[in-house]
C-alpha cells in the first residue's frame, strides 16, 4: 500500500470494479449542468442582474466556449429597453461576441477547431454568460500574443466596420471617409481599417478627447458635433469635394449636413439611428441632384453563410495585421460580470472611447 496515495483513491482501489465505474459515473454526472449569465427585465439597468441557467446545449455545427471576457454594445443596451429583439433563434441572452476556450465540440463540426483552442467569435446573442454556443465558422483564433481581454474587443464591432467599410461601401485608396461616433468601438476600429486600406478618415464626436484620440489612430480631423457645423468643416478639408463614404449610425438629426459633405456620387452607409428615423424634408431631392447612393445595413440579423463569409475575409485580410502592430483593439473600460448594470449605465453616458468589456472568468486571461 503507497502511504501517500490519497485516503479516498486507496478506497477506491479496495472497489469492485463495477462499483468503481459507477462512482465515475456519477461524478461525471454530478458536475454542474448550469452557468452564471446576465439576466434582466426591460427597463433600466436597475432590473439587471447575475442569476443561473442551463449551459447552452450544442446545435449541429456548433461549439461551446468557455467565456472568459465578454463585451456589450448599443446593441445590447436597446435589447434590454425592449427595443431590438434578438433574431428568431438566437440567445436571448445578451451578449455579441466573447473571448474563451474551446471547451466542447459539437455534433458535425469539422476538425478546425478542438477543446482549449484560444478563441473569439461573433454571437447572435449569448455572450454575457459563462459559456457561449456558437457556429464553427463563427469563431476566429485569438492572435499569438494577444490577451483574451484584447481578443474580446475585436469581434462585433471589427466585423461591423469591416463589413461597412469592404462589402457595403466598397472603400478604395485614396477616398476619403466620414466617420460618424467616432471615438465608438465601431468608430475607432474604421479609422484603422480606412488607413490599413490607403483611405482618408475625417470623424465626428461628441469631446474632445474622443477626437483626439480618433487623430491618434490615423485621422486626418475630426469635428465636435455638439459645437460645431461639420459639414462645413468636412467641405473645407476636401476643397468643397466631399466625402466619398460616410458611415453613419445616428440617423435623420445628420440628415442634411450629410447630404451636404458627401460628393457627388457619394455612399452613404446607414448603420443605426440614435439620432432618430423619422425625417422631414427634401431628402430625396438631394440625393437625385447629387446621384447618392445610400444603403441600410445590420449585421445580426444576416444569415450564417453571410456571417462566415465576412469572418473568412476579415481573417484572411484584416487579422494578420493585428499580430504585425498595425491595428490595434481599442479598450476603455472592464466591468465584472456582476457589475453589468454600471457597465451599462456607462455606456449611456456615452463616457467610453473604445469598447467597454465585462470579465466572466480569469481563467487564461493573461497575454500569451
Amino acid at each position: 500500500m503507497n502511504l501517500l496515495e490519497p485516503e479516498s483513491f486507496r478506497c477506491s482501489r479496495r472497489l469492485p470494479k463495477y462499483l468503481l465505474f459507477s462512482s465515475i459515473f456519477f461524478k461525471v454526472c454530478s458536475m454542474s449542468t448550469m452557468m452564471r449569465t446576465v439576466q434582466f427585465e426591460a427597463g433600466g439597468p436597475e432590473k439587471m442582474s447575475v442569476g443561473e441557467v442551463p449551459v447552452p446545449e450544442l446545435k449541429r455545427q456548433e461549439v461551446l466556449i468557455k467565456v472568459i471576457t465578454t463585451a456589450i454594445n448599443r446593441a445590447d443596451t436597446l435589447q434590454r429597453k425592449g427595443q431590438y429583439p434578438p433574431p428568431p433563434g438566437a440567445s436571448p441572452i445578451l451578449g455579441l461576441e466573447a473571448a474563451g476556450l474551446i471547451d466542447r465540440v459539437g455534433p458535425g463540426c469539422s476538425d478546425k477547431w478542438k477543446v482549449g483552442d484560444r478563441v473569439m467569435a461573433l454571437l447572435n446573442g449569448g455572450g454575457n454568460a459563462e459559456y457561449a454556443a456558437v457556429h464553427e465558422d463563427h469563431v476566429m483564433p485569438v492572435p499569438k500574443g494577444m490577451s483574451m481581454k484584447s481578443a474580446a474587443a475585436i469581434p462585433e464591432v471589427w466585423l461591423t466596420a469591416f463589413q461597412l467599410l469592404y462589402f457595403i461601401g466598397g472603400v478604395k485608396s485614396g477616398e476619403t471617409v466620414l466617420v460618424h461616433a467616432g471615438g465608438s468601438g465601431v468608430g475607432t476600429a474604421a479609422v484603422q481599417l480606412i488607413k490599413l486600406a490607403g483611405g482618408r478618415s475625417l470623424v465626428t464626436a461628441g469631446s474632445e478627447e474622443k477626437i483626439k484620440r480618433a487623430l491618434e489612430l490615423g485621422a486626418e480631423a475630426g469635428f465636435n458635433y455638439k459645437t460645431e457645423d461639420f459639414a462645413e468643416h468636412v467641405l473645407k478639408h476636401t476643397d468643397n469635394k466631399g466625402v466619398n463614404l460616410i458611415l453613419d449610425c445616428i440617423g435623420a438629426s445628420f440628415w442634411e449636413r450629410n447630404v451636404a459633405a458627401l460628393a457627388v456620387d457619394g455612399r452613404w452607409v446607414l448603420y443605426g439611428l440614435l439620432g432618430g428615423g423619422n425625417i422631414n424634408g427634401d431628402l430625396l431631392a438631394k440625393i437625385l441632384r447629387k446621384r447618392i447612393n445610400i444603403t441600410g445595413t445590420t449585421l445580426r440579423a444576416r444569415s450564417t453563410e453571410y456571417k462566415a463569409e465576412l469572418i473568412r475575409d476579415f481573417t484572411e485580410k484584416a487579422l494578420p495585421a493585428f499580430q504585425s502592430g498595425q491595428l490595434h483593439p481599442i479598450i476603455d473600460t472592464e466591468f465584472p460580470l456582476e457589475r453589468i448594470a454600471d457597465a451599462h449605465r456607462y455606456m449611456e453616458e456615452n463616457k467610453n472611447t473604445g469598447k467597454i468589456l465585462v470579465t466572466v472568468s480569469t481563467e487564461g486571461k493573461g497575454e500569451l
